[in-house]
């Protein structure tokens, strides 16, 4: 498995955030954040990936602890006792003992054992590789919302501007005594409206902030400043073919992978639950000492060393159905990780397809959003002229204005939209790094 990013975090977060530990750190970093750093400084800080990583490294020690079973059971043992008898107290009488065993074959079991310990250990990777990735594409998705609502926030200072322009006019041209009352009414309520939209506008986006920071892991009423992206990004030009995709997926997706592995983990685990009906031979030695006061022989003291060694079989003859339900038993969940591997295959090639369609459809709603966004500027302009020169009325202004306004959002919206689509269809096939590096912030 490739953790790129991961790595990448690890590696480097004391150049993205100098000395400073970013896990301790209490407050947001200063200056201008690109969407890279963003990243880094959430997989430092954030509890999930974290968690995640403890539950791969105990999974890797598991897997280590299986090793055992090739390698010598060693035991040691002293003692110290003192026997009371006809009301009387012997003496202490000490011993001391060492044993060892070793198996020396038992059909495989043992191999079957490891097998499926490195098959869990693998699942467990690519358990951990899809935490991370899907907590980078929330973090991404966050990251675009900022924007978003701060682009929406400078749509709504710039409608504000004219509404207020407008006014001016209005009254301007109301003194003069070239336009009714009714044109200042007109105005004045598109003012208001705008100072409403806003404050909406400035509300949105400390709540994104907020959504940010919280994944961040710090308060939500501190401050972050992020770069914006690259107005460039989303040709068509970097778009791939689906087959292409789904072949990616089907190598680096990390849930893909994570199945494959559990089936090959369920099948060693069934292979192990027959082997253990089957015989196995381990060999043993052992040696002791002890200093056994004996009462009523001459010598004051009997010290003895005595060891033995030995060769044992043995094999399981009944065990009250037990190890047959167990193999049944694992039968039965090497079929069931078959059927979850096909199933995730189905769930992850509709998924590629359904980002790919996505992001295809997130390029055209660009296109218009911009060419919509052209025609309200060029309107709202023209407009605004011939108001000025009586050739329009207030309400044709105000439509425009209006008209201006929404095109500046739906082509907010589609900008950014078209950057979680992208990361979208990263993800789907289990390649997010690729997708996070064709982001560039201006």
């Amino acid at each position: 498995m490739k953790l790129y990013i991961t790595i990448l975090a690890v590696l480097t977060p004391a150049l993205a955030f100098g000395a400073q530990d970013c896990a301790t750190m209490r407050h947001t970093p200063d200056g201008v954040q690109t969407l890279q750093d963003v990243i880094k400084l959430g997989l430092c800080r954030n509890p999930q990936t974290a968690a995640a990583y403890a539950s791969l490294r105990s999974s890797h020690f598991n897997k280590n602890a299986a090793y055992s079973n090739y390698l010598p059971n060693v035991s040691a043992s002293v003692s110290a006792n003192k026997n009371y008898r006809n009301k009387e107290w012997d003496d202490w009488n000490y011993g001391a003992s060492i044993s060892a065993s070793y198996l020396i074959f038992d059909f495989g079991k043992r191999t079957a054992d490891m097998n499926q310990m490195i098959a869990t250990y693998r699942a467990a990777g690519f358990d951990y590789d899809a935490t991370v990735q899907n907590f980078v594409y929330g973090l991404v998705g966050a990251y675009y919302e900022l924007l978003n609502a701060d682009a929406d926030v400078e749509s709504a200072e710039s409608a504000l501007k004219v509404a207020q322009t407008a006014k001016d006019m209005a009254d301007k041209k109301y003194k003069a005594g070239s336009v009714a009352k009714a044109d200042v009414y007109k105005a004045d309520t598109t003012l208001a409206s705008s100072q409403l939209s806003l404050e909406r506008a400035k509300n949105n986006r400390e709540i994104a902030k907020g959504t940010l920071l919280t994944k961040l892991s710090f308060p939500a009423d501190q401050e972050i400043v992020i770069a914006d992206m690259s107005s460039t990004f989303g040709t068509e030009a970097e778009n791939e073919n689906i087959d292409e995709l789904i072949k990616i997926a089907r190598e680096k997706r990390p849930d893909l992978l994570k199945a494959t592995a559990n089936k090959d983990a369920a099948w060693h685990k069934r292979n192990a639950a027959f082997l253990k009906n089957l015989p196995s031979i381990t060999a043993s030695g052992s040696v002791g000492w002890n200093d056994e006061k004996l009462p009523g022989v001459f010598e004051p003291d009997s010290n003895q060393i005595n060891g033995s060694i030995g060769i044992r079989a043995s094999m399981p003859l009944f065990a009250g159905f037990a190890n047959l339900y167990g193999l049944r038993a694992a039968e039965s969940d090497y079929d069931r990780a078959k059927y979850n591997e096909q199933q995730t295959n189905n769930t992850a090639m509709m998924d590629v397809f359904t980002a790919y369609q996505n992001y295809k459809t997130a390029q055209t709603v660009l296109k218009h959003a911009e060419s919509l966004l052209k025609s309200a500027t060029e309107n709202e302009r023209v407009t605004s002229g011939m108001y000025k020169v009586g050739r329009a009325t207030m309400l044709d202004w105000q439509t425009a204005q209006s008209e201006l306004i929404n095109a500046q959002k739906q082509n907010n919206a589609a900008k950014y939209d078209l950057f979680v689509k992208r990361a979208a269809v990263a993800l789907a096939i289990g390649d997010i790094k690729s997708g996070i590096e064709g982001m560039k912030n201006d």
